[in-house]
């Protein structure tokens, strides 16, 4: 198959574009950064340089492409963020119809059933509202778990305060993923000859915070290492005061309100699914502490 995924050589594409290239497919991998093109092309793959929200570059790019992973950065600028999200999944659905490409996996993430409520992720929501337009496209949401690569957010606040924490409780259950897990994931729908459209979650491990402090604690000789709630302003403020832009630092204190309602884990936890994913919370703890 000729795939086109997007995401460059990030945690999740560089582990997808090798196993579809091991798989015998010929990849094209979508960058921003002229900068990758020799590594990209080092892994066996082509590389496309240009903007997820250029419709033109991307029909360009899905011009003879059999497969589709489409991916949007989590950051799209500093400000209105949730409409250059939006923008760029209306772009990456533009090029989808006009070239006819006929089977698509996007990246998408729990708490995409909400359109607000739920920070950065209403822009997946209206993704995915956008994809559910197309006509003869064999379409999956792969739903995302919390990143566990997220966590590495907090090692300042492990080393300068000696805690871990956000603006929900150690006690509620939080579904992650491994972006290795989400690869996985990812190559197999690429490969699946599905029909209509389908969601599938990838989860890694359902946790609570609680669970992340002790054993990223004790991975990192820090057994004591505690989980502290903060208020929804406290949270801001943080973000604010680590240098997060103001806008986006909003979205990630509402996400936690989110999670702290269980709001947005609630619709893949109350449907019961299954955990796909292999790599569990130690595992991840022994990546963390080697990285601390």
């Amino acid at each position: 198959m000729k795939i086109t995924i997007s995401g460059s050589l990030g945690n999740i594409g560089k582990p997808l574009t090798t196993k579809l290239i091991a798989s015998g497919h010929e990849v094209t991998v979508i960058t921003s950064n002229k900068d990758r093109v020799e590594a990209i092309k080092n892994l066996g793959a082509k590389a496309a340089v240009g903007s997820v929200s250029d419709a033109v570059f991307l029909r360009h790019t899905f011009d003879d492409a059999d497969a589709v992973f489409a991916m949007t950065p989590p950051n799209m600028g500093g400000e209105n963020i949730i409409v250059n999200t939006t923008a760029a999944g209306q772009a990456f659905a533009t090029a989808i119809k006009e070239t006819g490409v006929k089977r698509v996996v996007m990246l998408s993430s729990i708490g995409a059933d909400l359109p607000s409520g739920n920070g950065p992720i209403a822009g997946l929501h209206n993704i995915e509202k956008i994809y559910e337009t197309l006509q003869n496209v064999s379409l999956t949401f792969l739903r995302a778990g919390f990143f566990y690569t997220n966590l590495y957010n907090d090692v300042p606040m492990i080393k300068g305060g000696g805690i871990i924490g956000s603006n929900y409780p150690s006690t509620i259950e939080i579904p992650f993923v491994h972006p290795e897990d989400i690869a996985n994931a990812v190559a197999e729908e690429l490969q699946k000859r599905e029909s209509g459209k389908n969601i599938r979650y990838i989860i890694s491990d359902v946790r609570t915070p609680n669970d992340v402090a002790q054993t990223l604690g004790l991975a990192i000789g820090k057994p004591e290492l505690p989980w502290i709630e903060f208020t929804d302003e406290q949270a801001l403020g943080g973000m604010k005061e680590a240098g997060l832009p103001l806008e986006m630092a909003g979205l990630y204190a509402e996400m936690g309100s989110g999670l702290r309602s269980g709001k947005i884990q609630e619709d893949f936890l109350s449907r019961k699914l299954a955990v796909e994913g292999k790599i569990k919370l130690e595992d991840f703890a022994k990546e963390f502490a080697a990285k601390f």
